[in-house]
């Protein structure tokens, strides 16, 4: 293949357009490079970047280089002397061109190419090996990739939405994380749980959006509930039906331990072993853990009177046909609880009578955070696979980058 044909080939591949072309290709055989250089097609007028005015060249500034997809297993290089613009309004400004985004070192063929290895490979670290990349220009491509999908994301018809927190550093560090429940994605990460920064969070999100906004899941947590009234007062809050589960499961289990401490020390240990039995229902109990479970459940223990208070709640998620029945549901339920004489299980109810306004909301807005707890489960797998974050900013255009469904691949531009 003659040079000049050589040139063509490229020009054709690369989709420069008509403005640039190929005018050296270079093989260096000791580094295993292509090297491409490039220059304009005519020296006349140009682009200006800021208000697309054609304009006269101002000068042409030092060779820059840009890494491009391999050819042949040749690490290729794109090479050129970008010109500046002269703009009678913005004045010099470098020109745009058609195969990367400015300030950047890479095209956008090997951007989007890097984007697909980042999403698919089990780690950063793997996705770097085959890239041949450092971790810090993965996190530069990702940072620019979720820039580029939350300027494209539309939030038009945004309807349930859930808060959630993980955990983030050792010790009492959280992020708390908004997500789409209906779409199942991660809109915007914060890190903390307070008051503050949940308002942050909803700040994030265009106000025109938030509007749209029916009802938001969360746990009881009262500044998740601050926040909420205070940003999107025009959505119900519905306490996730599984937080209250677990926190059931808790008044359960703590009777269980007090109960079992005392029975001990009388040299019975019936409920040595059974705190499994006890956190779920028997629906959920094989035949052979069924019959295990069966005596003991039925015994005039107090952990057995938890146990049914629990399982009795169960109900309020299908027995009652609206919200005023479920209220109806609740006042027995809580009169037989509060009677039970179990200390963890009446401070259980006393809490859910205090926020039942937030919980018969689920009648008219059945909504849970599962979606959010799968999300969450992601996130885990980033961390994990990862090793950590030392730098939440890192953490937060990770999960955006994975669990946001964000557009993050950019696209080509042929003209200047």
């Amino acid at each position: 293949m003659s040079e000049e044909t050589s040139k063509e080939f490229f020009e054709s591949v690369l989709g420069l357009g008509p403005d640039w072309q190929v005018s050296k290709v270079t093989v260096d055989e000791a580094s295993r490079e292509l090297l491409l250089d490039l220059s304009l097609t005519t020296s006349a007028k140009v682009a200006c970047p800021e208000c697309g005015r054609a304009c006269a060249i101002y000068d042409h500034g030092r060779r820059r280089e840009w890494r491009h997809l391999d050819t042949m297993q040749l690490k290729t290089v794109l090479r050129a002397r970008l010109p500046r613009a002269k703009c009678p309004q913005h004045g010099p400004q470098t020109v745009r061109v058609p195969w990367a985004d400015p300030m950047t070192r890479f095209t956008l063929a090997f951007e989007a190419h890097a984007i697909d290895v980042l999403e698919n490979a089990r780690s950063t670290t793997q996705a770097c090996a085959l890239l041949k990349i450092g971790w810090a220009t993965a996190d530069r491509i990702m940072g620019r990739a979720v820039a580029r999908g939350l300027e494209r994301r539309k939030l038009e018809d945004l309807r349930h939405v859930g808060m959630d927190e993980k955990s983030f550093l050792k010790g009492h560090n959280y992020i708390t994380a908004l997500n789409d429940l209906d779409r199942g994605r991660v809109l915007e990460v914060v890190q903390g749980r307070t008051e503050e920064a949940a308002v942050e969070l909803w700040g994030k999100i265009p106000e025109k959006a938030r509007a749209t906004i029916k009802a938001v899941a969360m746990d009881m947590w009262q500044a998740f509930e601050n926040a909420a009234r205070r940003m999107v007062p025009g959505a119900e809050i519905v306490h996730d039906k599984f937080h209250i589960s677990k926190h059931l499961n808790d008044g359960v289990n703590r009777v269980r331990t007090e109960e079992h401490r005392s029975l001990l020390k009388e040299g019975d240990d019936r409920l040595k072993g059974t705190r499994w039995f006890w956190l779920h229902s028997e629906d959920n109990l094989s035949d052979a853990q069924y019959e295990s479970f069966r005596d003991i459940k039925d015994a005039a223990l107090k952990t057995s009177r938890a146990w049914f208070i629990k399982e009795a709640f169960r109900f309020f998620w299908v027995v009652p046909k609206s919200s005023s029945e479920a209220e109806e549901y609740f006042r027995e339920w809580y009169r037989h609880t509060i009677h039970s004489k179990l200390d963890p299980m009446k401070k259980v109810a006393r809490m859910l009578k205090a926020k039942l306004g937030n919980v018969v909301t689920w009648w008219r807005h059945p909504i849970t955070n599962a979606v959010s707890e799968g999300l969450n489960s992601k996130i885990q797998s980033i961390k994990s696979a990862a090793r950590g974050f030392h730098s939440f900013a890192s953490y937060r255009i990770r999960i955006l980058f994975f669990c946001g469904k964000l557009d993050l691949k950019p696209r080509l531009i042929h003209s200047i």
